[in-house]
């Protein structure tokens, strides 16, 4: 089965592409199925060894395992998306199904995709877990950049909670991003200010959040929200 879907291209453009849901067990595919309106692209794959794992690159559905597909990444997606200590994890970090999503605070599509993959945590409990990559837009979101690096100065402080309940804050809040809504939110979340500021001041976690975008754009995201689900 393919289903259309549309995501905030990484250029101002339009951009449609399409995926193939026929790997996922049929409750997950029928759920992510219906998140196609939130904008989402995602990839499947029955287990980590499947041949078949096709991503969204370029507008197109592209078969990862073959280097010699034009506009695909080469190497095994899955060893490159390897969960780490410093990733922000939602749910149960030994889950047998992995969302990895590549977002920007700013951008719309991921403001309504946000609440729907928490509803996915919530209904589908510790089968799931939810891993978030920093993918910002910086040509066309000019907010992208400092509200994920504030995200990690949060992190610093208050750990994987304070990035979660920062994240759901500036999604709820997104037309009022910048620094006044940071320093806000910090306050609520209780990190120490003075440390927040001048975490944010010295882009601490600039290098951070450039790796996230590397890896999204090695893997074949080219936009947002964008992301795979492994299982």
């Amino acid at each position: 089965m393919k289903t259309q879907g549309i995501q905030e291209p990484q250029k101002p453009q339009e951009s449609e592409s399409t995926k193939d849901y026929k790997h996922l067990y049929t409750p997950l595919a029928i759920f992510l199925a219906g998140l196609m309106i939130a904008g989402a692209i995602f990839a499947t794959n029955n287990s980590p060894t499947a041949e078949q794992l096709v991503a969204n690159a370029g507008g197109e559905t592209v078969p990862l395992d073959d280097s010699s597909t034009a506009g695909a990444p080469s190497g095994n997606v899955l060893a490159q998306l390897t969960v780490g200590d410093d990733d922000h994890i939602r749910g149960n970090p030994d889950a047998p199904i992995t969302i990895v999503e590549f977002s920007d605070f700013e951008c719309p599509f991921c403001s309504r995709f946000h609440p729907s993959l928490r509803q996915a945590l919530a209904e589908y409990g510790d089968q799931v877990r939810w891993v978030y990559k920093h993918f910002p837009l910086s040509q066309i979101h000019s907010q992208a950049i400092s509200a994920a690096e504030a995200s990690e100065c949060i992190a610093e402080q208050k750990g994987n909670e304070g990035f979660w309940q920062f994240a759901d804050s500036l999604f709820e809040n997104q037309a009022r991003l910048g620094s006044a809504l940071y320093r806000e939110l910090a306050g609520q979340i209780g990190v120490n200010i003075t440390q927040f500021d001048v975490c944010v001041s010295e882009r601490k976690y600039k290098d951070k959040v450039q790796a996230d975008y590397d890896l999204g754009t090695q893997v074949g995201i080219t936009g947002t929200p964008g992301g795979f689900v492994n299982r």
